[in-house]
């Protein structure tokens, strides 16, 4: 297939469309290159997705470009024709969002609205963005479950994420687009976010400076390794949603529709306590972290914890990495990358 991954110079757009590149299929990818982070981290990223370019691949091609740009989009998505879109362009992360919100109203609405146009007036056979755990916001029944209202968001992060699973319901009713929100849970591994916990943490351990531990450590995240989270991505791609038959309007199941739209929990489904997270961490690095015990910050939740029976049926999605061999692998990638 001809498959556009926007966000590809990101954590997880370069590891799918390595996935798509490495199982013979053609992949345009598409990012904006910002400074949320590290510019130099996406570019070193896109240079691993280069080597799948020549003769023995169908080939990356790399388009710079804002998803918000809705003439460039449009232009692009009419020019390439592409099977299908995996949309893992966003303004990421909980406690930005406080800051800077209009960032995340470009980013996460008005380019989600491009992409929806963008596939809808092109004949895309399926659609499958990247929502986000964040959306079940306030809840307190564990484990989410896709069924479960998600009304109560406590970022807007969460809110544009959940925007972004209700604009893709309308398209997918109104147009009969195929459409696929998978609800990301904390997702490490090697050429990581420096935003996220794994990544901060490991640099400051490293440094010998004192790590930052958000609401006094008693946090709780479903952390789900990045190779389990491409095999789920890729998966899902490949199985285009149908209309539900059986769509109970009475009773309406959040999760699926009579349009051809599905929404799906990717975790790990094993939620684990953060200082004994940090303990892991330490024993990979070989070093006892200084801890700052610091309230939880605002727009963060206490725990997350994913029920994946669902996507399970559907692709048959198994998490297989233990959270202290995922960890190594990225202890390893950061001191390889930053040769320390």
């Amino acid at each position: 297939m001809k498959i556009l991954v926007t966000g590809a110079a990101g954590f997880v757009g370069m590891h799918t469309a390595q996935a798509l590149l490495a199982r013979g299929d053609e992949v345009v990818g598409l990012d904006n290159l910002n400074d949320y982070y590290d510019p130099a981290l996406k570019q070193a990223r896109l240079d691993q997705l280069a080597k799948y370019q020549g003769a023995n691949h169908a080939g990356f091609h790399f388009v710079k470009m804002d998803v918000a740009d809705t003439n460039a989009m449009l232009k692009l998505a009419a020019d390439e024709k592409f099977d299908a879109v995996v949309h893992l362009a966003a303004q990421a992360g909980v406690r930005y969002s406080l800051q800077n919100p209009l960032a995340y109203v470009q980013a996460n609405l008005v380019g989600f609205v491009n992409v929806l146009e963008a596939c809808r007036h092109n004949n895309v056979k399926h659609l499958v963005f990247a929502s986000s755990s964040s959306v079940y916001g306030g809840n307190a029944h564990m484990p989410f479950a896709e069924a479960d209202a998600v009304d109560h968001p406590v970022s807007l992060y969460a809110a544009t994420k959940k925007s972004n699973e209700l604009l893709a319901h309308t398209y997918s009713h109104l147009y009969g687009l195929p459409t696929t929100g998978l609800r990301f849970f904390t997702v490490y591994g090697p050429w990581g976010r420096p935003d996220m916990a794994l990544f901060k943490f490991t640099r400051a351990i490293i440094a010998n400076e004192p790590i930052d531990v958000y609401g006094h450590g008693q946090q709780q995240r479903d952390f789900t390794y990045i190779d389990d989270i491409v095999h789920g991505v890729v998966a899902t791609l490949d199985a285009i949603p149908n209309a539900n038959p059986s769509f109970d309007r009475m009773h309406p199941d959040a999760a699926t529709s009579w349009a051809p739209y599905r929404v799906f929990n990717i975790g790990n489904h094993q939620p684990v306590d953060l200082m004994d997270f940090i303990a892991t961490l330490e024993q990979s690095i070989g070093k006892t972290a200084q801890k700052n015990m610091l309230p939880m910050q605002p727009g963060d939740v206490s725990a997350t914890y994913a029920e994946t029976s669902r996507l399970e049926q559907a692709v048959g999605f198994a998490p297989k990495t233990p959270l202290a061999q995922g960890v190594a692998k990225f202890v390893q990638w950061y001191r390889s990358y930053y040769g320390v």
